[in-house]
């Protein structure tokens, strides 16, 4: 997965498009080796007909509070000429997303990976601790440390927790109001979930059915909430997710309890009505649906979803 020197493309500012492509790498290595179950996919993927493979998006959690939010890893990936796309509201899960359209690079001709290929949108979420209980809020902040959001993309591709490890008992107390905000205080900046560009792929896998059977098939545990493949409301948007891993994890406290880690996901973004007439050959990214829908991205959240003992 290593870059190679690239020409500096125009769309850049602030460094060089392999230290980008690096830390995307990095990135993507700590969340391979940190969920099995994704990097089984992962390679079963790449070992169909030598798929080649390019990814959609890129997503991870935070805290909005003292510069561990959005911000936090935002700063880094717009310095690198990322722009903000979009922004949605889950009142259910207390957070918000933004997510980050990446700037325009050079994309040889069956230009695939983090190495050649096209570099995915940013998601980045961020639980609001002022719309939590005041307990739940006093056990985060307990854990996080002035400034330490600075760390975030280093946390991010060492996969460690910039705060200390937070107890069992904490941990538990906290997911029982709030999963989305426990999973994050347990995992931090690791990437959350990875998903491939499915109308980027060149065989069996350019079509997400296909990839729903594939899966089931081999038995993998496919989340379901609004049904396995999720669909937009105007049709152009399909996802499908993993349910996440379940890893043993020790706590500060020295507990040992199995919880979520990360799951994977596929998405197909089908061609614009305006754009239906233009030959297949010569279809561009920005001839497809761009952007996310609230109603897809709460049902692929559910794929953290903890046991019902914590």
């Amino acid at each position: 997965m290593g870059s190679l020197n690239l020409p500096h493309a125009s769309s850049f500012k602030g460094g060089s498009e392999t230290i980008l492509r690096n830390v995307l790498e990095s990135i993507l290595k700590t969340y391979l080796r940190k969920n099995p179950t994704s990097n089984t996919i992962w390679e079963l993927v790449q070992s169909m007909d030598n798929e080649k493979i390019c990814y959609d998006h890129f997503t991870f959690r935070t805290f909005n509070v003292d510069g561990y939010g959005i911000d936090s890893l935002s700063s880094f990936f717009m310095d690198y000429g990322y722009k903000i796309g979009g922004e949605l509201d889950f009142p259910k899960n207390k957070s918000k997303v933004k997510w980050f359209s990446p700037p325009d690079v050079h994309v040889p001709h069956d230009g695939h990976g983090l190495t050649y290929g096209p570099l995915p949108r940013i998601v980045i979420a961020e639980v609001l601790l002022d719309q939590l209980s005041a307990e739940s809020q006093g056990i985060i902040r307990k854990y996080l440390k002035p400034e330490g959001g600075k760390q975030a993309v280093l946390s991010s591709t060492l996969g460690s927790l910039i705060w200390e490890k937070p107890t069992w008992t904490d941990f538990k107390q906290l997911a029982k109001e709030n999963e989305f905000a426990a999973w994050t205080l347990i995992h931090g900046y690791t990437m959350n979930h990875l998903a491939f560009s499915v109308h980027r792929f060149k065989h069996q896998f350019s079509d997400i059915k296909f990839i729903k059977q594939f899966l089931e098939e081999k038995e993998f545990k496919l989340n379901t909430d609004g049904g396995v493949i999720k669909v937009s409301q105007d049709g152009l948007l399909l996802q499908v997710s993993s349910i996440s891993d379940k890893l043993a994890v020790e706590f500060a406290d020295g507990v040992t309890e199995t919880i979520p880690a990360s799951y994977i996901e596929f998405t197909q973004r089908l061609v614009l009505p305006q754009f239906k007439d233009v030959p297949f050959d010569e279809v561009k990214e920005f001839h497809r649906r761009e952007a996310f829908e609230l109603g897809n991205a709460s049902n692929i959240m559910e794929s953290t979803r903890f046991t019902a003992d914590v």
